[in-house]
């Protein structure tokens, strides 16, 4: 891989995705974190891991654990989004749809992001040179080919959430005369628009700029956008709202994600 910044943060998340594997596959505990979302050994091992990789590109480390723990870096600049474990509700349920998510931002834009599905080997990253899926192959990676969102002129598929629903998302699909739909877990929604197999993706529900950042670059990366409901690219780095993200559209187009957005905006209103 020609992308030096990139490389590492595959090669990071290959390694956590060695460290949930291992406690995928034996009994497990899970806890409530102050929040009420869940965490297991194998979200605090895989961080750890991840950050151990990434000290070499020294740059801030905003991390789902890290932050629960108390640790929030100042954020100037570039910095690394990090969930070690996104869809742990998923990895709970032993259903595989989790996956490992970094990303490396620029002026508090997703500019660089990796999603690994450890369950299955499938892997998702993009940057400057464009989008790319594959699968790991032990600690390597194999099958490698670039992707793209779908550009056909064709009836509108939607992602929806498996674990986080909203009633609006019908309204929303019969306002946009959405066709059909696929379910899954966790970012990767994002890869699904990314590779053409979907076309929006919309979220009612609260998300972690770490639940995000990662899919968000890859869809970029991919000729996708995702935008707030009032049209504007979403961004990282916001201590003063706990890091949450407003509600946003991941859309194959420009043109998609805003009608889509002032759909959503009408719904909510």
């Amino acid at each position: 891989m020609s992308d030096r910044l990139l490389d590492l943060m595959v090669r990071a998340a290959i390694g956590a995705a060695e460290v949930i594997n291992e406690v995928y596959h034996r009994d497990f505990d899970a806890e409530a974190k102050a929040d009420g979302s869940p965490v297991t050994e194998a979200d605090q091992r895989a961080e750890a891991l991840i950050i151990e990789v990434l000290r070499a590109h020294p740059v801030p480390f905003l991390g789902e654990e890290s932050v629960a723990a108390g640790h929030v870096p100042e954020l100037d600049g570039s910095f690394f989004v990090v969930d070690p474990l996104d869809g742990t509700k998923e990895f709970i349920r032993r259903n595989g749809e989790f996956t490992v998510n970094i990303a490396l931002t620029e002026h508090n834009r997703p500019r660089r992001g990796v999603v690994l599905a450890p369950a299955t080997g499938e892997v998702f990253f993009g940057g400057p040179d464009g989008a790319f899926a594959g699968r790991v192959d032990g600690r390597d990676l194999a099958d490698l080919h670039p992707i793209s969102v779908s550009d056909a002129d064709r009836p509108l598929r939607i992602v929806a959430s498996r674990s986080h629903g909203h009633a609006a998302t019908r309204d929303l699909c019969d306002a946009l005369a959405v066709a059909g739909d696929v379910s899954v877990g966790s970012s990767l929604k994002f890869c699904l628009l990314a590779e053409g197999k979907a076309e929006l993706y919309p979220r009612f529900t609260p998300t972690s700029e770490w639940d995000t950042a990662a899919g968000q670059a890859v869809l970029e990366a991919a000729g996708g956008v995702v935008v707030d409901l009032a049209g504007r690219p979403l961004s990282c780095g916001h201590p003063e709202s706990r890091f949450l993200n407003p509600y946003f559209v991941a859309a194959s187009s420009q043109d998609l994600a805003l009608r889509a957005a002032a759909e959503m905006r009408r719904l909510t209103a």
